[in-house]
Formats: C-alpha cells, sequence, structure tokens
C-alpha cells in the first residue's frame, strides 16, 4: 500500500511533532505531508494489546475504519493511530467513534456532504 507508513524514521518524525489527541483506547498523532494529493496512515500496536491474531485484527478495524471515512478526511495529511491497552475489548463501532472524534479535534474531518 503506497499510502502507509512502515518505516520507523517515518513515525519518530510524525510522533516528534507532538500534535496528538487520544481517547482511552486510541492516540492520534497527524503532520502535514509534503503531498497535497493524498494521505498516509500508519497503525501502531504494541505487544501489551494482545497475541498476534488480536493486534491484526485492530489493524484490520483501523484500515476499514479509515477507509469508510476517507471521503471526508481532509488530504496532505501523514496519520499515524496508536491503539492502546484496551482496544482489543472495544467493539468496531466505539473504535470508529473514537477515530472520527479524534479527526474532528485534529481539525481534519469535514462534515459537509460530498
Amino acid at each position: 500500500m503506497k499510502n502507509s507508513i512502515k518505516k520507523n524514521k517515518e513515525f519518530k518524525k510524525i510522533y516528534e511533532e507532538k500534535q496528538s489527541f487520544a481517547t482511552k483506547s486510541l492516540v492520534m498523532y497527524i503532520s502535514k505531508n509534503s503531498d497535497v494529493e493524498r494521505n498516509r496512515l500508519g497503525i501502531s500496536v504494541s505487544h501489551k494489546v494482545g497475541n498476534s491474531v488480536i493486534r491484526h485484527s485492530l489493524i484490520r478495524k483501523i484500515r476499514e475504519i479509515y477507509r469508510n471515512n476517507l471521503i471526508r478526511i481532509k488530504k496532505g495529511y501523514d496519520i499515524v493511530i496508536v491503539l492502546r491497552v484496551g482496544s482489543d475489548k472495544k467493539e468496531f463501532f466505539n473504535l470508529n467513534e473514537d477515530f472520527l472524534y479524534l479527526c474532528k479535534k485534529n481539525k481534519i474531518y469535514t462534515e459537509e456532504n460530498l
């Protein structure tokens, strides 16, 4: 996936900008990127969250939430989602609500009809 953040140095660069908001299950870091036409998404899940099956399931859920809301998310950002311990107990709907809340707090979500 060309629109994903994979390298450790890319994650560190976004973390250093320190523009973040959090809920009990998610932390969202954002940074402006050089490409105005697209966003890049990075997802980080600690081993403390659960085994590999649980972690990968959470990653798939976050990617799907991002994909479902992509049309309303402003372009030109690098977005890193960090899943916290306990996020594996959350339902898809609750993760979606947390994601949208964080997008609105970061002012990258538009509510207008597209």
